[in-house]
Protein backbone atom coordinates (compact mmCIF):
# COMPACT_ATOMS: atom_id res chain seq x y z
CA UNK A 1 0.00 0.00 0.00
CA UNK A 2 1.25 3.97 -0.89
CA UNK A 3 1.95 5.41 1.84
CA UNK A 4 1.49 9.63 2.20
CA UNK A 5 3.69 11.50 0.25
CA UNK A 6 4.75 15.50 0.35
CA UNK A 7 2.28 16.39 -2.35
CA UNK A 8 -0.66 14.18 -0.71
CA UNK A 9 0.41 16.56 2.41
CA UNK A 10 0.06 19.68 0.24
CA UNK A 11 -3.17 18.86 -1.61
CA UNK A 12 -4.74 18.25 1.49
CA UNK A 13 -3.39 21.28 3.45
CA UNK A 14 -4.29 23.33 0.15
CA UNK A 15 -7.86 21.99 0.33
CA UNK A 16 -7.87 23.31 4.67
CA UNK A 17 -6.51 27.03 3.47
CA UNK A 18 -8.88 27.41 0.91
CA UNK A 19 -12.18 25.90 2.92
CA UNK A 20 -11.28 28.24 5.54
CA UNK A 21 -10.37 30.95 3.89
CA UNK A 22 -13.36 30.78 1.87
CA UNK A 23 -15.23 30.38 4.77
CA UNK A 24 -13.71 33.76 6.32
CA UNK A 25 -14.15 35.92 3.86
CA UNK A 26 -18.12 34.69 3.55
CA UNK A 27 -18.13 35.51 7.62
CA UNK A 28 -15.72 38.75 7.40
CA UNK A 29 -19.02 39.58 4.42
CA UNK A 30 -21.85 39.01 6.74
CA UNK A 31 -19.93 41.26 9.68
CA UNK A 32 -19.55 44.05 7.27
CA UNK A 33 -23.33 44.18 6.40
CA UNK A 34 -23.50 44.09 10.37
CA UNK A 35 -25.80 40.89 10.45
CA UNK A 36 -25.41 39.41 13.99
CA UNK A 37 -28.99 38.56 14.67
CA UNK A 38 -30.19 34.63 15.57
CA UNK A 39 -32.03 34.18 12.65
CA UNK A 40 -28.66 34.41 10.60
CA UNK A 41 -26.38 32.78 12.68
CA UNK A 42 -28.91 29.66 12.49
CA UNK A 43 -30.13 29.46 9.29
CA UNK A 44 -28.78 32.43 6.91
CA UNK A 45 -32.10 33.74 6.83
CA UNK A 46 -32.90 34.19 2.52
CA UNK A 47 -29.14 34.34 1.41
CA UNK A 48 -28.16 30.86 0.49
CA UNK A 49 -29.15 30.22 -3.63
CA UNK A 50 -30.50 27.18 -5.22
CA UNK A 51 -27.35 25.47 -5.47
CA UNK A 52 -26.33 26.03 -2.18
CA UNK A 53 -28.66 24.75 -0.68
CA UNK A 54 -28.49 21.30 -2.47
CA UNK A 55 -24.91 21.07 -2.17
CA UNK A 56 -25.02 21.81 1.22
CA UNK A 57 -27.86 19.09 1.57
CA UNK A 58 -25.55 16.64 -0.40
CA UNK A 59 -22.76 17.44 1.50
CA UNK A 60 -24.20 17.10 5.14
CA UNK A 61 -25.63 14.10 3.65
CA UNK A 62 -22.75 12.27 2.27
CA UNK A 63 -20.64 11.54 5.62
CA UNK A 64 -18.33 9.07 7.17
CA UNK A 65 -21.38 6.65 7.47
CA UNK A 66 -21.89 7.00 3.63
CA UNK A 67 -18.00 6.37 2.71
CA UNK A 68 -17.03 4.72 5.18
CA UNK A 69 -20.80 2.69 6.20
CA UNK A 70 -22.09 2.42 2.67
CA UNK A 71 -19.21 1.61 1.10
CA UNK A 72 -19.06 -1.35 3.92
CA UNK A 73 -22.55 -2.43 3.03
CA UNK A 74 -21.64 -2.47 -0.50
CA UNK A 75 -18.82 -5.02 0.19
CA UNK A 76 -21.25 -6.80 2.76
CA UNK A 77 -24.43 -6.67 0.62
CA UNK A 78 -24.19 -4.74 -2.40
CA UNK A 79 -26.09 -2.81 -4.63
CA UNK A 80 -29.26 -3.05 -2.61
CA UNK A 81 -27.69 -0.93 -0.19
CA UNK A 82 -28.35 1.84 -2.65
CA UNK A 83 -31.95 1.99 -2.43
CA UNK A 84 -31.10 4.34 1.11
CA UNK A 85 -29.91 6.86 -1.85
CA UNK A 86 -32.61 6.25 -4.72
CA UNK A 87 -35.59 5.98 -2.49
CA UNK A 88 -34.02 9.27 -1.29
CA UNK A 89 -34.36 11.11 -4.29
CA UNK A 90 -38.60 10.30 -4.15
CA UNK A 91 -38.27 11.59 -0.86
CA UNK A 92 -36.64 14.67 -1.89
CA UNK A 93 -39.64 15.23 -4.47
CA UNK A 94 -42.37 14.46 -1.94
CA UNK A 95 -40.58 17.21 0.70
CA UNK A 96 -40.07 19.60 -2.01
CA UNK A 97 -43.79 19.54 -3.42
CA UNK A 98 -45.48 19.45 0.26
CA UNK A 99 -43.36 19.67 3.24
CA UNK A 100 -41.79 23.01 2.52
CA UNK A 101 -44.50 24.92 1.29
CA UNK A 102 -45.78 24.18 5.17
CA UNK A 103 -43.03 25.20 7.06
CA UNK A 104 -42.25 28.33 4.83
CA UNK A 105 -46.13 29.26 5.05
CA UNK A 106 -46.24 29.25 8.77
CA UNK A 107 -42.32 30.92 9.13
CA UNK A 108 -40.88 27.29 10.79
CA UNK A 109 -37.73 27.48 11.88
CA UNK A 110 -37.00 24.20 13.74
CA UNK A 111 -38.98 21.32 13.88
CA UNK A 112 -39.81 21.78 17.58
CA UNK A 113 -40.99 24.99 16.85
CA UNK A 114 -43.86 23.31 13.83
CA UNK A 115 -44.52 20.65 16.98
CA UNK A 116 -45.42 23.86 19.32
CA UNK A 117 -47.75 25.68 16.57
CA UNK A 118 -49.17 22.66 15.74
CA UNK A 119 -49.38 20.43 19.33
CA UNK A 120 -48.92 22.29 22.14
CA UNK A 121 -45.52 23.14 24.37
CA UNK A 122 -45.21 19.38 26.04
CA UNK A 123 -44.99 18.00 22.50
CA UNK A 124 -42.60 20.37 21.07
CA UNK A 125 -40.13 19.76 24.54
CA UNK A 126 -40.25 16.25 24.29
CA UNK A 127 -39.28 15.88 20.81
CA UNK A 128 -36.22 18.47 21.25
CA UNK A 129 -35.33 16.62 24.12
CA UNK A 130 -35.07 13.53 22.24
CA UNK A 131 -33.61 15.17 18.72
CA UNK A 132 -30.47 16.48 21.08
CA UNK A 133 -30.14 13.29 22.69
CA UNK A 134 -30.31 11.32 18.78
CA UNK A 135 -28.01 13.81 17.45
CA UNK A 136 -25.19 13.94 19.56
CA UNK A 137 -25.08 10.15 20.99
CA UNK A 138 -26.16 8.73 17.64
CA UNK A 139 -25.23 11.15 14.36
CA UNK A 140 -22.46 13.35 15.71
CA UNK A 141 -20.40 10.83 17.46
CA UNK A 142 -20.82 7.90 14.63
CA UNK A 143 -19.71 10.58 12.19
CA UNK A 144 -16.91 11.78 13.99
CA UNK A 145 -15.77 8.34 15.37
CA UNK A 146 -15.63 6.58 12.06
CA UNK A 147 -14.46 9.38 9.84
CA UNK A 148 -11.46 9.48 12.58
CA UNK A 149 -11.08 5.80 11.80
CA UNK A 150 -10.75 5.82 8.19
CA UNK A 151 -8.13 8.64 8.10
CA UNK A 152 -6.17 6.77 10.71
CA UNK A 153 -6.34 4.06 8.73
CA UNK A 154 -5.11 5.51 6.01
CA UNK A 155 -2.57 7.07 7.99
CA UNK A 156 -0.91 3.82 9.13
CA UNK A 157 -2.60 3.71 12.91
CA UNK A 158 -1.59 5.28 15.68
CA UNK A 159 -2.80 8.80 15.53
CA UNK A 160 -7.24 8.16 15.86
CA UNK A 161 -7.30 10.66 18.92
CA UNK A 162 -5.26 13.40 17.06
CA UNK A 163 -7.58 12.90 14.37
CA UNK A 164 -10.68 13.22 16.05
CA UNK A 165 -9.39 16.47 18.06
CA UNK A 166 -8.66 17.68 14.32
CA UNK A 167 -11.91 17.14 12.66
CA UNK A 168 -13.50 18.71 16.12
CA UNK A 169 -11.26 21.75 15.54
CA UNK A 170 -12.06 22.39 12.46
CA UNK A 171 -15.71 21.46 12.23
CA UNK A 172 -15.77 23.62 14.73
CA UNK A 173 -14.28 26.49 12.98
CA UNK A 174 -16.67 26.80 10.54
CA UNK A 175 -19.90 26.26 12.62
CA UNK A 176 -18.52 29.56 14.57
CA UNK A 177 -19.30 31.36 11.21
CA UNK A 178 -23.25 30.51 11.34
CA UNK A 179 -25.38 28.43 8.66
CA UNK A 180 -24.46 31.26 6.15
CA UNK A 181 -20.25 29.86 6.38
CA UNK A 182 -22.05 26.24 6.68
CA UNK A 183 -23.80 26.27 3.49
CA UNK A 184 -21.52 28.30 1.24
CA UNK A 185 -18.03 26.06 2.05
CA UNK A 186 -20.57 23.36 1.43
CA UNK A 187 -20.54 23.74 -2.06
CA UNK A 188 -16.38 23.86 -1.94
CA UNK A 189 -17.01 20.48 -0.12
CA UNK A 190 -19.47 18.81 -2.45
CA UNK A 191 -17.51 19.43 -5.31
CA UNK A 192 -13.90 18.01 -3.05
CA UNK A 193 -16.37 14.78 -1.85
CA UNK A 194 -17.74 13.96 -5.63
CA UNK A 195 -14.41 14.74 -7.27
CA UNK A 196 -12.12 12.79 -4.89
CA UNK A 197 -15.13 10.07 -4.81
CA UNK A 198 -15.10 9.41 -8.26
CA UNK A 199 -11.26 9.12 -8.55
CA UNK A 200 -11.63 6.42 -5.45
CA UNK A 201 -14.00 4.86 -7.96
CA UNK A 202 -12.35 5.05 -10.90
CA UNK A 203 -9.08 3.51 -8.60
CA UNK A 204 -11.12 0.47 -7.39
CA UNK A 205 -12.52 -0.27 -10.83
CA UNK A 206 -8.84 -0.37 -12.66
CA UNK A 207 -7.68 -2.44 -9.53
CA UNK A 208 -10.68 -4.88 -10.49
CA UNK A 209 -9.60 -5.30 -14.25
CA UNK A 210 -5.91 -5.25 -13.32
CA UNK A 211 -6.73 -8.15 -11.22
CA UNK A 212 -8.16 -10.14 -14.26
CA UNK A 213 -5.50 -9.40 -16.79
CA UNK A 214 -8.19 -6.61 -18.33
CA UNK A 215 -5.42 -3.69 -18.23
CA UNK A 216 -6.29 -0.59 -16.43
CA UNK A 217 -9.44 -0.26 -18.03
CA UNK A 218 -12.15 0.77 -15.61
CA UNK A 219 -15.10 -0.02 -17.98
CA UNK A 220 -13.36 -3.55 -18.31
CA UNK A 221 -13.37 -3.83 -14.50
CA UNK A 222 -17.24 -2.55 -13.81
CA UNK A 223 -18.01 -5.74 -15.95
CA UNK A 224 -15.33 -7.90 -14.28
CA UNK A 225 -17.65 -7.28 -10.92
CA UNK A 226 -20.34 -7.85 -12.94
CA UNK A 227 -19.18 -11.42 -13.82
CA UNK A 228 -17.43 -12.39 -10.67
CA UNK A 229 -20.06 -10.81 -7.70
CA UNK A 230 -23.31 -10.86 -10.05
CA UNK A 231 -25.82 -11.41 -6.70
CA UNK A 232 -23.66 -7.99 -5.19
CA UNK A 233 -25.73 -6.46 -8.16
CA UNK A 234 -29.22 -6.90 -7.72
CA UNK A 235 -31.71 -4.62 -5.69
CA UNK A 236 -33.90 -7.13 -4.26
CA UNK A 237 -32.50 -9.62 -1.89
CA UNK A 238 -34.63 -13.10 -1.54
CA UNK A 239 -35.15 -14.46 2.49
CA UNK A 240 -32.45 -16.98 2.87
CA UNK A 241 -33.87 -20.64 3.59
CA UNK A 242 -33.36 -22.30 6.98
CA UNK A 243 -29.87 -22.95 7.47
CA UNK A 244 -28.51 -20.37 4.93
CA UNK A 245 -25.00 -18.89 5.90
CA UNK A 246 -24.69 -16.96 8.40
CA UNK A 247 -23.75 -14.28 5.99
CA UNK A 248 -26.56 -14.71 4.08
CA UNK A 249 -28.94 -14.19 6.91
CA UNK A 250 -26.75 -10.90 8.17
CA UNK A 251 -27.61 -9.27 4.69
CA UNK A 252 -31.59 -10.05 4.54
CA UNK A 253 -31.54 -8.51 8.12
CA UNK A 254 -29.97 -5.59 6.92
CA UNK A 255 -31.76 -5.03 3.78
CA UNK A 256 -34.83 -7.64 4.02
CA UNK A 257 -35.90 -7.74 0.11
CA UNK A 258 -38.61 -6.22 -1.15
CA UNK A 259 -40.34 -6.15 2.36
CA UNK A 260 -38.21 -2.72 3.05
CA UNK A 261 -39.93 -0.62 0.39
CA UNK A 262 -43.06 -1.63 2.18
CA UNK A 263 -41.51 -0.46 5.65
CA UNK A 264 -38.51 1.35 6.62
CA UNK A 265 -37.52 2.54 3.82
CA UNK A 266 -40.09 5.20 3.18
CA UNK A 267 -39.70 6.12 7.18
CA UNK A 268 -35.73 6.36 7.22
CA UNK A 269 -36.49 8.63 4.11
CA UNK A 270 -39.35 11.12 5.07
CA UNK A 271 -37.86 11.60 8.38
CA UNK A 272 -34.71 12.22 7.73
CA UNK A 273 -35.35 14.95 4.39
CA UNK A 274 -38.52 16.35 5.68
CA UNK A 275 -38.63 16.24 9.61
CA UNK A 276 -35.04 16.92 10.38
CA UNK A 277 -33.85 19.62 11.41
CA UNK A 278 -29.77 18.98 10.46
CA UNK A 279 -31.32 18.65 6.73
CA UNK A 280 -34.61 21.21 6.67
CA UNK A 281 -32.49 23.66 7.78
CA UNK A 282 -30.79 24.51 4.75
CA UNK A 283 -34.01 25.41 3.17
CA UNK A 284 -35.73 27.36 5.74
CA UNK A 285 -34.63 30.76 5.47
CA UNK A 286 -34.92 30.89 1.68
CA UNK A 287 -38.24 31.30 -0.83
CA UNK A 288 -40.16 28.68 -1.72
CA UNK A 289 -38.86 28.60 -5.48
CA UNK A 290 -35.12 28.49 -4.43
CA UNK A 291 -35.99 25.92 -1.32
CA UNK A 292 -37.90 23.70 -3.82
CA UNK A 293 -35.03 23.79 -6.73
CA UNK A 294 -32.46 23.37 -3.92
CA UNK A 295 -34.24 20.67 -2.98
CA UNK A 296 -35.22 18.81 -6.20
CA UNK A 297 -31.35 18.94 -7.20
CA UNK A 298 -29.96 17.42 -4.07
CA UNK A 299 -32.45 14.76 -5.13
CA UNK A 300 -31.01 14.69 -8.73
CA UNK A 301 -27.69 14.29 -7.58
CA UNK A 302 -28.59 11.19 -4.88
CA UNK A 303 -29.32 9.33 -8.25
CA UNK A 304 -25.62 9.31 -8.76
CA UNK A 305 -24.46 8.66 -5.15
CA UNK A 306 -23.87 5.35 -5.07
CA UNK A 307 -21.24 5.61 -8.12
CA UNK A 308 -19.15 7.47 -5.13
CA UNK A 309 -20.13 5.00 -1.87
CA UNK A 310 -21.45 1.64 -3.11
CA UNK A 311 -19.06 0.55 -5.76
CA UNK A 312 -15.55 0.82 -4.25
CA UNK A 313 -17.06 -1.47 -1.36
CA UNK A 314 -18.37 -4.05 -4.02
CA UNK A 315 -15.19 -3.65 -5.78
CA UNK A 316 -13.29 -4.35 -2.73
CA UNK A 317 -15.48 -7.59 -2.07
CA UNK A 318 -14.60 -8.45 -5.60
CA UNK A 319 -10.69 -8.14 -4.71
CA UNK A 320 -10.88 -9.55 -1.36
CA UNK A 321 -12.70 -12.46 -2.80
CA UNK A 322 -10.42 -13.47 -4.98
CA UNK A 323 -7.23 -13.43 -2.41
CA UNK A 324 -6.57 -9.58 -2.09
CA UNK A 325 -6.84 -6.57 0.41
CA UNK A 326 -6.18 -9.28 3.30
CA UNK A 327 -4.02 -7.18 5.53
CA UNK A 328 -6.61 -4.63 4.60
CA UNK A 329 -9.85 -5.73 5.53
CA UNK A 330 -8.47 -7.53 8.66
CA UNK A 331 -6.95 -4.30 10.45
CA UNK A 332 -6.15 -4.40 14.30
CA UNK A 333 -6.73 -8.50 13.69
CA UNK A 334 -10.15 -8.40 13.05
CA UNK A 335 -12.31 -8.32 9.37
CA UNK A 336 -14.14 -5.54 9.13
CA UNK A 337 -16.44 -4.60 6.59
CA UNK A 338 -16.18 -1.08 7.26
CA UNK A 339 -12.64 -1.14 5.92
CA UNK A 340 -13.34 -1.22 2.59
CA UNK A 341 -13.49 2.41 1.26
CA UNK A 342 -10.29 3.07 3.19
CA UNK A 343 -8.53 -0.14 1.91
CA UNK A 344 -9.53 1.26 -1.84
CA UNK A 345 -8.03 4.48 -0.68
CA UNK A 346 -4.42 3.19 -0.17
CA UNK A 347 -3.85 2.78 -3.34
CA UNK A 348 -4.84 6.20 -4.76
CA UNK A 349 -1.63 7.36 -6.70
CA UNK A 350 0.21 10.18 -5.36
CA UNK A 351 -1.59 13.69 -5.16
CA UNK A 352 -5.31 11.92 -5.93
CA UNK A 353 -4.30 10.27 -2.55
CA UNK A 354 -4.01 13.44 -1.41
CA UNK A 355 -7.46 14.64 -2.71
CA UNK A 356 -9.36 11.56 -1.90
CA UNK A 357 -8.57 12.26 1.53
CA UNK A 358 -9.61 16.11 1.62
CA UNK A 359 -12.95 14.91 0.11
CA UNK A 360 -13.67 12.09 3.39
CA UNK A 361 -11.92 14.91 5.33
CA UNK A 362 -14.85 17.76 3.37
CA UNK A 363 -17.51 14.92 3.82
CA UNK A 364 -16.94 14.36 7.90
CA UNK A 365 -16.58 18.18 8.72
CA UNK A 366 -19.46 19.39 6.59
CA UNK A 367 -21.68 17.18 8.31
CA UNK A 368 -20.35 17.73 11.93
CA UNK A 369 -20.62 20.96 11.27
CA UNK A 370 -24.06 20.81 10.11
CA UNK A 371 -25.53 18.55 12.92
CA UNK A 372 -23.38 20.72 15.48
CA UNK A 373 -25.51 24.19 13.81
CA UNK A 374 -28.50 21.61 14.46
CA UNK A 375 -27.99 20.77 17.95
CA UNK A 376 -27.31 24.54 18.88
CA UNK A 377 -30.40 25.67 17.13
CA UNK A 378 -32.82 23.39 18.80
CA UNK A 379 -31.18 23.77 22.40
CA UNK A 380 -30.87 27.90 22.22
CA UNK A 381 -34.23 28.97 20.40
CA UNK A 382 -36.35 25.98 21.91
CA UNK A 383 -35.06 24.67 25.08
CA UNK A 384 -32.55 28.16 26.17
CA UNK A 385 -35.34 30.99 24.69
CA UNK A 386 -37.97 29.00 25.77
CA UNK A 387 -36.99 27.87 29.18
CA UNK A 388 -34.13 29.70 31.00
CA UNK A 389 -33.87 32.84 29.40
CA UNK A 390 -37.36 34.27 27.36
CA UNK A 391 -35.98 37.97 27.72
CA UNK A 392 -32.57 36.72 25.55
CA UNK A 393 -30.84 39.01 23.34
CA UNK A 394 -30.36 38.21 19.89
CA UNK A 395 -26.59 38.83 20.80
CA UNK A 396 -26.67 36.66 23.57
CA UNK A 397 -28.52 33.39 22.14
CA UNK A 398 -25.52 33.76 19.25
CA UNK A 399 -23.51 33.06 22.52
CA UNK A 400 -25.42 30.77 23.97
CA UNK A 401 -25.27 28.83 20.24
CA UNK A 402 -20.99 29.09 20.09
CA UNK A 403 -21.16 27.81 23.63
CA UNK A 404 -23.66 24.74 22.79
CA UNK A 405 -21.53 24.07 19.68
CA UNK A 406 -18.59 23.89 21.77
CA UNK A 407 -20.29 21.57 24.26
CA UNK A 408 -21.62 19.10 21.86
CA UNK A 409 -18.20 18.66 20.01
CA UNK A 410 -16.60 18.68 23.09
CA UNK A 411 -18.79 15.86 25.00
CA UNK A 412 -18.78 13.92 21.76
CA UNK A 413 -15.03 13.56 21.51
CA UNK A 414 -15.42 12.30 25.15
CA UNK A 415 -17.88 9.73 23.55
CA UNK A 416 -15.43 8.35 20.68
CA UNK A 417 -12.43 8.42 22.75
CA UNK A 418 -12.70 4.63 23.60
CA UNK A 419 -15.83 4.25 21.18
CA UNK A 420 -17.64 4.12 24.55
CA UNK A 421 -21.27 3.55 22.31
CA UNK A 422 -20.16 0.05 21.08
CA UNK A 423 -20.41 2.09 16.81
CA UNK A 424 -17.54 -0.14 15.61
CA UNK A 425 -19.46 -3.36 17.07
CA UNK A 426 -22.28 -2.69 14.89
CA UNK A 427 -21.01 -1.32 12.09
CA UNK A 428 -20.79 2.21 11.31
CA UNK A 429 -24.40 2.33 8.58
CA UNK A 430 -26.11 -0.16 10.68
CA UNK A 431 -25.06 1.33 14.32
CA UNK A 432 -27.05 5.00 12.73
CA UNK A 433 -30.17 3.63 11.15
CA UNK A 434 -30.98 0.74 13.72
CA UNK A 435 -30.95 3.18 16.59
CA UNK A 436 -32.36 6.41 14.59
CA UNK A 437 -35.18 3.62 13.74
CA UNK A 438 -36.05 3.78 18.00
CA UNK A 439 -37.68 7.09 17.62
CA UNK A 440 -38.13 7.47 13.37
CA UNK A 441 -41.39 5.47 13.13
CA UNK A 442 -42.97 8.50 16.04
CA UNK A 443 -41.18 11.52 14.71
CA UNK A 444 -42.72 10.67 11.15
CA UNK A 445 -46.14 9.86 12.19
CA UNK A 446 -46.64 13.08 14.39
CA UNK A 447 -45.46 15.16 11.37
CA UNK A 448 -47.13 12.89 8.53
CA UNK A 449 -50.80 13.10 10.62
CA UNK A 450 -49.98 17.13 12.16
CA UNK A 451 -49.71 18.16 8.04
CA UNK A 452 -52.62 16.43 6.67
CA UNK A 453 -55.10 15.70 9.39
CA UNK A 454 -56.86 17.83 10.72
CA UNK A 455 -58.17 16.26 13.73
CA UNK A 456 -54.62 14.88 15.14
CA UNK A 457 -54.39 15.82 19.03
CA UNK A 458 -51.35 17.37 21.17
CA UNK A 459 -52.70 14.03 23.35
CA UNK A 460 -52.38 12.28 20.37
CA UNK A 461 -48.79 13.20 19.56
CA UNK A 462 -47.49 12.55 22.99
CA UNK A 463 -48.90 9.38 22.81
CA UNK A 464 -47.68 8.16 19.47
CA UNK A 465 -43.93 9.16 20.81
CA UNK A 466 -44.51 6.91 23.54
CA UNK A 467 -46.05 4.08 21.48
CA UNK A 468 -43.28 4.80 18.52
CA UNK A 469 -40.61 3.75 21.34
CA UNK A 470 -41.85 1.47 22.98
CA UNK A 471 -43.27 -0.57 19.81
CA UNK A 472 -39.48 -0.06 18.51
CA UNK A 473 -38.26 -1.76 21.63
CA UNK A 474 -40.57 -4.68 21.74
CA UNK A 475 -39.86 -5.27 18.00
CA UNK A 476 -36.20 -5.11 18.18
CA UNK A 477 -35.83 -7.09 21.33
CA UNK A 478 -38.47 -9.10 22.39
CA UNK A 479 -41.19 -9.59 19.77
CA UNK A 480 -39.65 -13.10 18.92
CA UNK A 481 -39.56 -14.52 22.17
CA UNK A 482 -43.17 -13.55 22.84
CA UNK A 483 -45.22 -14.06 19.83
CA UNK A 484 -43.36 -16.74 18.48
CA UNK A 485 -39.92 -17.35 15.53
CA UNK A 486 -41.38 -19.34 12.80
CA UNK A 487 -41.45 -16.50 10.56
CA UNK A 488 -38.69 -14.62 11.85
CA UNK A 489 -35.13 -15.10 11.05
CA UNK A 490 -32.87 -17.00 12.78
CA UNK A 491 -29.21 -15.47 13.29
CA UNK A 492 -26.67 -17.29 15.70
CA UNK A 493 -24.96 -15.08 18.37
CA UNK A 494 -21.62 -14.01 17.44
CA UNK A 495 -20.03 -16.07 19.74
CA UNK A 496 -21.25 -19.40 18.03
CA UNK A 497 -23.43 -20.20 21.35
CA UNK A 498 -25.57 -23.07 20.07
CA UNK A 499 -29.21 -21.31 21.00
CA UNK A 500 -28.96 -18.34 18.88
CA UNK A 501 -31.27 -15.74 18.63
CA UNK A 502 -33.91 -14.73 17.00
CA UNK A 503 -34.29 -11.10 15.35
CA UNK A 504 -36.54 -9.27 13.19
CA UNK A 505 -35.18 -6.61 10.69
CA UNK A 506 -34.64 -3.08 12.07
CA UNK A 507 -36.47 -2.08 8.47
CA UNK A 508 -39.76 -4.19 9.22
CA UNK A 509 -39.46 -3.39 13.06
CA UNK A 510 -39.76 0.57 12.13
CA UNK A 511 -43.17 -0.16 9.58
CA UNK A 512 -44.84 -2.23 12.42
CA UNK A 513 -43.94 0.54 14.72
CA UNK A 514 -45.18 3.23 12.62
CA UNK A 515 -48.53 1.22 12.12
CA UNK A 516 -49.28 0.69 15.51
CA UNK A 517 -48.28 4.27 16.18
CA UNK A 518 -50.82 5.41 13.66
CA UNK A 519 -53.13 3.43 14.58
CA UNK A 520 -52.98 4.41 18.74
CA UNK A 521 -53.02 8.72 17.53
CA UNK A 522 -56.21 7.95 15.22
CA UNK A 523 -58.07 6.19 18.51
CA UNK A 524 -57.07 9.21 20.14
CA UNK A 525 -57.63 11.66 18.23
CA UNK A 526 -60.72 10.63 16.99
CA UNK A 527 -61.98 10.89 20.52
CA UNK A 528 -61.00 14.60 20.59
CA UNK A 529 -62.63 17.45 19.59
CA UNK A 530 -63.96 17.75 15.32
CA UNK A 531 -62.61 21.10 15.19
CA UNK A 532 -58.96 20.91 16.51
CA UNK A 533 -57.72 24.72 16.90
CA UNK A 534 -54.08 24.45 16.39
CA UNK A 535 -54.59 21.92 13.04
CA UNK A 536 -52.52 24.48 10.40
CA UNK A 537 -54.22 25.89 7.16
CA UNK A 538 -53.00 24.91 4.31
CA UNK A 539 -54.22 26.22 1.09
CA UNK A 540 -53.94 23.85 -1.91
CA UNK A 541 -52.55 26.19 -4.10
CA UNK A 542 -49.33 26.23 -2.00
CA UNK A 543 -48.49 22.53 -3.79
CA UNK A 544 -48.44 23.77 -7.19
CA UNK A 545 -45.38 23.57 -8.88
CA UNK A 546 -44.08 25.51 -12.28
CA UNK A 547 -43.05 23.84 -15.16
CA UNK A 548 -39.27 24.03 -14.43
CA UNK A 549 -40.11 22.12 -11.42
CA UNK A 550 -42.20 19.80 -12.42
CA UNK A 551 -39.40 19.43 -15.86
CA UNK A 552 -36.81 18.51 -12.89
CA UNK A 553 -39.07 15.78 -11.05
CA UNK A 554 -40.08 14.42 -14.35
CA UNK A 555 -36.39 13.67 -15.34
CA UNK A 556 -35.28 12.34 -11.56
CA UNK A 557 -38.07 10.00 -11.72
CA UNK A 558 -36.90 8.63 -14.95
CA UNK A 559 -33.81 8.01 -14.21
CA UNK A 560 -34.75 6.47 -11.29
CA UNK A 561 -36.99 4.30 -13.43
CA UNK A 562 -34.08 2.98 -15.46
CA UNK A 563 -31.73 2.78 -12.73
CA UNK A 564 -34.55 0.15 -10.87
CA UNK A 565 -35.21 -1.62 -14.33
CA UNK A 566 -31.55 -2.45 -14.84
CA UNK A 567 -30.98 -3.69 -11.36
CA UNK A 568 -34.37 -5.48 -10.04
Amino acid sequence: MNKFTHIDYIIFVIYFVVVSSYGYWVYSRKKIKGVSDSKDFFLAEGSLTWWAIGASLIASNISAEQFIGTSGQGFAVGLAVAAYEWVAAIALIIVAVWFIPIFLKNKIFTMPQFLHARYNETVSFIMAIFWLLLYVLVNLTSILYLGALAINSLAGGGYLHEIIIALAIFALFITLGGMKVIGYTDVIQVLVLVIGGLATTYIALTLVSEKFGLGTDALAGLSAMFKHAPEHFKMIMAKPEAGAPQAEINKYLALPGIAMYFAGQWIVNLNYWGCNQYITQRALGADLKTARTGILFAGLMKLAMPIIVVLPGIAAYVLYKDGGLQQEMNSGGHFNSDNAYSAILGFLPTGLKGLSVAALTAAIVASLAGKANSISTIFTLDIYKKHIDKEASEKKMVITGKIVILAALVFSIILTWKDLLGISGEGGFTYIQKYTGYISPGIFAIFILGFFWKRTTGAAAIAGILTSFAMSVLFNNFAPALFGHETILYTAFPTGDAKGTWQIPFLICMGLSFFFTVIVMAVISLAGPKINPKALDIPKHMFKVDKGTLALIIVTLMLLTMLYVKFW
